[in-house]
């Protein structure tokens, strides 16, 4: 890659539909989930960095509760390149204040990629690729380029992207202009949408010059750009209203383009996840913990002591998860509903060191 490209990683995420492994010091990002000794945070600094030429052009955003974890795993990571929210505002503002800061050191024509820490990607030379020809688009052109995920079945639980008019090519590798952004839509619109073969997951990776979406924020947010521009981030970051870049940008402006992509990647959204990656035909359950079972089938079993022996029968299509204090015990279609049981533990001061 001839033009320096400056990676973000967007590492302030709670991952509160892994508890109880994911806690409030010890979120999703800080955690190896794929049984390699990597956790995604490092796993997604170690597939950037090569593409980035070196740690001195990787940056990482963070909440402040995060920032000791993230030097503990990333030391190399220059402590200038680290950004350090005094509170979350969600992505747009992450965005806008990474993008700001790299203007401000490397010019309005730095090429700026950004990439949740959380995700999965399996072919690393086709991701390395394909980050190739999107940083061309967006040298060559006034362009947000999102990364499409092509769909492999009608998922509820992302959001879609509709292809428009293809724009041309770079490495043999097609881009569109974005029609429109979908949010999660119900069963049957998911598979109305990969009926017509013109949809993608929503992957939430985008490249772009800083320049341009700097302008493009001033268009379509400038109550989030402005006040960091004429007042910086120490003043106004818990001010700042709280949107994601989707709604706050990327459904609104004209020159969103996408690339459909084929590189293995899951954004591990939850406990469901870890079969998607890891399940073997000749194992009825995926066992990352000492298992004893009878007529049990379909499951997801992890514990974190390898001394814990995790027992079960006649069990089917559950998660199971120890971790130190805790046991969770959940259906495989209900792990959405983590999140409210947080909330019930929230409001009890019992079980506050839980969290």
């Amino acid at each position: 890659m001839n033009t320096p490209f400056f990676p973000v990683i967007l590492a302030g995420g709670k991952g509160e539909r892994f508890w109880p492994l994911s806690r409030v010091l010890r979120p999703k990002q800080f955690l190896s989930l794929d049984g390699s000794s990597r956790s995604l945070l490092q796993a997604t600094a170690d597939r950037l960095l090569q593409i980035a030429d070196g740690w001195q052009n990787l940056w990482v955003i963070t909440s402040s509760q995060l920032a000791q974890g993230v030097v503990e795993q990333l030391p190399l990571l220059p402590s200038e390149n680290l950004l350090v929210e005094s509170q979350g505002r969600d992505t747009a503002a992450a965005v806008a204040w990474a993008s700001l800061s790299i203007k401000k050191r490397y010019g309005e024509e730095a090429i700026i990629g950004f990439f949740p820490a959380d995700h999965w990607i399996a072919d690393l030379e086709a991701f390395a690729a394909t980050l190739s020809a999107a940083t061309q688009l967006a040298a060559s052109s006034e362009a947000i380029v999102t990364l499409g995920i092509k769909p492999t079945f009608p998922s509820t639980g992302y959001g879609y992207i509709e292809e428009g008019e293809k724009i041309g090519s770079f490495d043999e590798l097609p881009f569109f202009h974005v029609n429109r952004f979908t949010e999660k839509p119900d069963r049957e619109t998911a598979e109305k949408f990969l009926a017509t073969k013109r949809f993608s997951w929503n992957s939430g990776m985008f490249i772009f010059r800083a320049g341009v979406v700097l302008k493009e924020l001033h268009t379509h947010a400038p109550e989030i750009i402005q006040p960091l521009e004429q007042q910086g981030e120490e003043d106004v970051y818990p001010q700042l209203p709280k949107k994601s870049i989707d709604y706050a940008l990327m459904e609104k402006t004209s020159i969103a383009y996408v690339l459909p992509v084929e590189f293995g990647w899951d954004d591990l959204g939850d406990w469901n996840a870890i079969e998607r990656l890891l399940k073997k035909e000749e194992n009825p359950n995926v066992e990352l913990a000492t298992h004893v079972g009878l007529d049990t089938q379909g499951a997801v079993i992890y514990a974190t002591d390898p001394e814990d022996v995790i027992v079960t029968i006649g069990l089917e299509d559950v998660v199971i998860v120890r971790d130190r204090n805790v046991t969770l015990i959940v259906k495989k279609d209900r792990t959405q509903e983590i999140k409210q049981i947080l909330k019930t533990l929230q409001s009890d001061s019992r079980f506050t060191e839980l969290l």
